[in-house]
């Protein structure tokens, strides 16, 4: 089976390591101010000669209260007056983006996230999607993938309603943890009741999917009150859930610094709290996809990941990594064939650009013939647990062996540890591995040793 783990504590222990989540190759640290608009409008006219499908990320980066752990890009604010403002710019940056496409484009996947997307008020999110749709070909058959993020403490179901109506079947949910002594140390009380009523009416609304975030290792936390968080949790039955492991970094994050480093759980006990989270999410039906995700057997990531079309962008696993990805907002990243570009994290600037009818691109990045191998290298690994060598060959001209010679010992290390299986002809990440698959993936990663370690977060 693909959900297939097996727990090696020593193996996890040596191979821990701090290093990216390859949600993109190359990973936005290698950005750089080199990239423009002018590049951006050649990607651009290149989607639109192509006509490939495309996928929309909208950012909304404000938040009314704020969560210690945070790591988003957002806006704290009580003002609910900031929205109007940011929604001008932002449908100023649409309308400038569908300029160079063809209107024909399918947009098969929507995301909204922040930020608070509900932050904005029912006329707005009507505002911001009639703004969408007229630019763009949004489909009206519900057949495409339309998600949002939720704070069930930001939703009622008069909010849910409006969401199905205006097209969404998908929402993520940011739960945390529910032990209120974890969320008052992080500043997020959120109830049980309010999560299940949104839940509930996602459910009698028919949404196609269901999404929780938890995340262990906040202060407060012991194996055994988030093991209760995560059987509550099974009880809601989500259709997925992604358990991320926090990363404290508070010389990157200041809300972070408002966090008790001596509340924190060790090393030891986030480990325990994993292994038992995995062990119950198991027990329960679910699936682990890979890099803290899992989902029911009947999930389209599941069944994509057993038919081997599973891919990984931006917003994590996907089953719509062949579409161009426009990222529309403050911060928000796009990938359009081998073009990488971020919008402006400031929103004053994001928003004094747009005012003068220019796009907001401050960085990115142009793949070149390296960085597209090993992205694909990396992609087959973190995706599908296994790398036929002649799928990368055929579809790059390359001997595997010969192109990568030098990381020959490095694999070998790793199959005799018991992480990998490596064979002439593949590599197959085992079940012991298959936690650390990060690890094997750095392997491939011809920048990692370019940037310091502790930018990124450990595997476990």
């Amino acid at each position: 089976m693909l959900d297939a783990i097996r727990w090696d504590t020593d193996l996890i222990r040596r191979y821990d390591l701090a290093g990216p989540r390859y949600t993109s190759y190359p990973t936005a640290v290698q950005f750089n101010s080199q990239v423009g608009t002018f590049d951006l409008f050649h990607a651009l006219r290149d989607s639109r000669k192509a006509q490939r499908p495309l996928s929309l990320y909208v950012h909304v980066p404000f938040c009314a209260n704020i969560c210690y752990y945070c790591a988003c890009n957002k806006v704290i604010t009580k003002d609910r007056g900031r929205a109007q403002p940011y929604l001008q710019r932002l449908e100023q940056e649409i309308q400038l983006i569908a300029c160079h496409l063809d209107p024909t484009q399918k947009v098969e996947q929507l995301h909204f996230g922040g930020g608070t997307p509900t932050f904005l008020s029912h006329d707005e999110l009507r505002q911001l999607m009639a703004h969408l749709r007229k630019h763009f070909n949004l489909l009206d058959d519900d057949s495409g993938d339309y998600g949002i993020e939720i704070d069930p403490r930001e939703a009622d179901w008069s909010t849910m309603g409006l969401l199905r109506e205006l097209g969404f079947n998908r929402v993520s949910i940011g739960l945390q943890d529910l032990d209120p002594a974890v969320q008052r140390a992080v500043n997020r009380l959120q109830s049980l009741e309010e999560t299940r009523a949104v839940i509930d009416a996602a459910r009698t609304l028919q949404f196609r999917s269901i999404n929780i975030d938890l995340i262990y290792g906040l202060p407060r936390q012991t194996p055994e009150n988030f093991a209760r968080t995560v059987e509550e949790v099974i009880n809601l039955q989500p259709d997925r859930l992604s358990v991320f492991n926090y990363a404290h970094l508070p010389e990157r994050f200041m809300p972070q610094r408002r966090i008790n480093s001596n509340e924190l759980p060790t090393p030891a006990q986030k480990l325990e709290m994993l292994q038992r989270t995995i062990e119950q999410l198991i027990s329960a039906g679910y699936r682990y996809i890979g890099m803290d995700h899992f989902a029911l057997p009947d999930d389209e990531l599941a069944i994509a990941q057993e038919e081997s079309t599973l891919q990984r962008n931006f917003q994590g696993y996907t089953t719509h990594g062949h579409c161009d990805l426009i990222g529309l907002g403050v911060s928000a990243i796009s990938q359009i064939g081998d073009l990488y570009c971020q919008n402006s994290s400031d929103l004053t600037e994001y928003q004094n650009v747009l005012a003068s009818m220019q796009l907001a691109t401050s960085r990115g990045l142009l793949c070149n013939a390296d960085d597209r191998l090993r992205r694909a290298v990396i992609q087959q690994l973190i995706c599908n647990f296994n790398l036929e060598f002649s799928d990368i060959e055929q579809a790059f001209n390359i001997d595997f062996q010969g192109y990568f010679g030098d990381l020959w010992p490095q694999l070998q290390d790793m199959a005799k540890d018991g992480l990998i299986k490596l064979d002439r002809d593949r590599i197959t990440i085992l079940p012991a591995g298959r936690l650390l698959v990060r690890s094997v993936c750095m392997v491939f990663d011809a920048y990692l040793e370019q940037h310091s370690r502790q930018r990124f977060s450990r595997v476990i």
